[in-house]
C-alpha cells in the first residue's frame, strides 16, 4: 500500500481538498472570537496541545507498544480536532461557533505541534532508522494543513455563496476519504491486524474516552457553562485522523504508524456519540428532577 501512487500523491490532493473545505468554512472572525471567550479557548487548547499528548505519552508506555505504532499514537495525539467535532457539537448542543473557533486555531497550531511530537517520539521510540521528519517533510505537513485552509478562507470571502455550495460535497467527500483510507491502511497490515488490533484497539479506546471526558470535566471543573463543556470535549475527543493517516502513510512512508489513527477514526465516532447521549441524557434527568416552579 505504501508504494501506491494513490497514498503517495493521491492521499495529499485528497487531505489539501478536505483543508480547502475547512476553509471556506472559516472567516477571520472566527480567529477574532477567541477574544471574546478567552478561557474557554485556552482550556480547550491546553488540553488539546499539552495534555492529550502525554496521555497518549503514558498509555504507550503502559502498554509498551511497538515503536511504530507508539509513534502512531503520538501522532494521533498531535493531531486537530476534526470538523466533524463541529457536527457532533450541534447534536447535542454544544457551542458550534466554539468549536469552529477550536477548529481555526487547531488547524494553525498543528502545523507546529505534529512535526515536534512526531519528531520527539520518532528519537525517543528509537525509530529514527525507520522514520524521520526532516526539514522538507515538515514543511511538506505545513503546507498540506495550513495553504488549502488559507486559499479556502480566501474563497469564500470572495464568494460567499460558491462556499455555502461547496459545504457538504466536501464534507460527503471528507467522509468518504476517511473510510476509504482507514479501510486500506488496516487491510495493508491485514496479516498483522489481529496483533494490532489487540495492541493498540485498547490504547485507542481508553486514550478516545479519555479525551472526550477530560474535554468535558475540565471544562466544567473550571466553570464553563455546559455548552462549552459539550463543544470542548467534541473538539478534544474527535481528532482529524485523516491529517495523521496522511502524514503517516504519505510523509513519513509507514502503514504500521497509521494504524492507530485508523483505528480510532472508527472508534472515536462510536464513542463520542455514546459519550454525548450520557452527558446531554445526564443533563436532561437532573432538570427532570429539579422542582418546577408553582403559581
Amino acid at each position: 500500500m505504501n508504494d501506491s501512487a494513490l497514498i503517495t500523491t493521491g492521499l495529499p490532493i485528497a487531505l489539501a481538498i478536505i483543508m480547502f473545505g475547512l476553509g471556506l468554512s472559516l472567516t477571520v472572525d472566527d480567529f477574532r472570537r477567541v477574544t471574546r471567550s478567552p478561557r474557554a479557548v485556552i482550556v480547550a487548547l491546553v488540553l488539546q496541545v499539552l495534555v492529550l499528548p502525554l496521555i497518549a505519552f503514558g498509555l504507550v508506555k503502559l502498554f509498551d507498544l511497538d515503536p511504530l505504532l507508539a509513534v502512531g499514537v503520538m501522532l494521533l495525539a498531535a493531531s486537530p480536532g476534526g470538523t466533524t467535532a463541529n457536527l457532533f457539537s450541534h447534536l447535542f448542543r454544544g457551542d458550534v461557533a466554539l468549536n469552529i473557533t477550536l477548529t481555526a486555531i487547531n488547524s494553525v497550531l498543528a502545523a507546529i505541534t505534529i512535526p515536534i511530537i512526531t519528531n520527539l517520539a520518532i528519537d525517543h521510540f528509537d525509530a529514527q532508522g525507520d522514520l524521520g521528519l526532516q526539514l522538507g517533510k515538515v514543511v511538506q505537513v505545513i503546507a498540506i494543513v495550513l495553504i488549502p485552509v488559507a486559499i479556502g478562507m480566501a474563497v469564500r470571502q470572495r464568494s460567499a455563496d460558491f462556499a455555502a455550495r461547496a459545504d457538504r460535497p466536501v464534507r460527503i467527500f471528507s467522509v468518504l476519504v476517511l473510510v476509504i483510507v482507514s479501510v486500506g491502511a488496516l487491510l495493508g497490515e491485514r496479516e498483522n491486524l489481529a496483533d494490532y488490533m489487540q495492541q493498540v484497539g485498547l490504547v485507542t479506546g481508553i486514550f478516545c474516552l479519555a479525551s472526550l471526558t477530560l474535554g468535558y470535566a475540565g471544562a466544567r471543573l473550571l466553570r464553563l457553562d455546559k455548552r462549552q463543556a459539550i463543544a470542548s470535549s467534541m473538539e478534544v475527543g474527535i481528532h482529524n485522523t485523516t491529517v495523521a493517516l496522511t502524514i503517516a502513510l504519505s510523509v513519513l512512508d509507514s502503514t504500521e504508524v497509521a494504524i492507530p489513527s485508523a483505528v480510532y477514526s472508527v472508534l472515536m465516532y462510536v464513542l463520542a456519540a455514546a459519550f454525548g447521549y450520557l452527558i446531554t441524557r445526564r443533563h436532561t434527568d437532573t432538570e427532570k428532577n429539579l422542582p418546577q416552579p408553582t403559581g
